[in-house]
């Protein structure tokens, strides 16, 4: 590709044939060194930019991608459904409902349905409490506008 450059060979190719001695090329090469640098960083940034367009918010994907930075030996992060849970209601003696309420489990505010998560992200205890702030970042970059998770630890 266009921008497969060689920087040390260009140098000796550049260079005019009666110049072409080893220390005339190794100072040519020293001065072409910082540009080297910057096009080795380049490089790498160009490839974590293709990175981050080639993977999107599909549930495969973002379980690829938190592997791939948090558990790549391992692979132990998943990702699954969010619960909804119906809202069962207490009735005042006022509006003629019945009071009996039958077995009832006392759930936090977001398992209800429409206003609990979307999906849930499981993720081993050390993953949670040495990279969070990643974990965080990476689910945030890459899922779907308007979707809501919780990251519960395994």
């Amino acid at each position: 590709m266009w921008f497969n450059i060689d920087f040390n060979k260009l140098t000796i190719l550049l260079l005019p044939t009666v110049l072409r001695e080893p220390i005339t090329v190794a100072y040519a090469q020293a001065l072409l060194k910082p540009i080297d640098a910057l096009h080795y960083d380049w490089l790498q940034k160009r490839q974590a930019d293709w990175y981050k367009l080639e993977h999107t918010g599909q549930v495969c994907r973002l379980r690829k991608v938190l592997n791939d930075q948090l558990d790549p030996i391992l692979r132990r992060i998943t990702i699954g459904n969010g619960t909804a849970f119906p809202r069962r209601y207490i009735y005042t003696k006022a509006e003629n409902k019945p009071k009996y309420l039958g077995t009832f489990f006392i759930k936090s505010n977001n398992e209800y349905q429409n206003t609990g998560v979307d999906f849930r992200v499981f993720v081993p205890n050390e993953i949670v409490i040495n990279a969070i702030f990643q974990l965080n970042y990476l689910i945030k970059f890459y899922k779907l506008a308007g979707k809501r998770y919780i990251i519960e630890a395994i």
